[in-house]
C-alpha cells in the first residue's frame, strides 16, 4: 500500500501524517519508536517493535549471581 501525504512544519522540525489505514497495515501505534533511514531511493521508515520475551527464556537466564535478595512485604 502507498499513499501521498504533505510534509508540514511542526515546531522547528518537519512532520508528516500517517493515515490510520497505513498505520494499521504497518502495525504502528501512537508513541511507538520508528527508525528513519536515508538512502539513494529516499527515506525509509521502519518500526522498532519491542522484542517479545518468553518466560521460559527469562527463567533460563536466572543464575545465583544475578538473583535479587528476598524482599519482605510485611507480616
Amino acid at each position: 500500500m502507498s499513499e501521498t501525504t504533505m510534509i508540514q512544519k511542526w515546531g522547528n522540525s518537519l512532520a508528516l501524517r500517517i493515515s490510520k489505514t497505513l498505520a494499521a497495515e504497518a502495525r504502528l501505534v501512537e508513541g511507538e519508536q520508528v527508525e528513519l533511514c536515508c538512502n539513494s531511493d529516499g527515506i525509509l521508515l521502519k518500526p522498532r517493535h519491542r522484542k517479545r520475551y518468553r518466560l521460559r527464556e527469562l527463567v533460563a537466564g536466572i543464575r545465583d549471581t544475578n538473583r535479587h535478595s528476598e524482599v519482605s512485604f510485611g507480616p
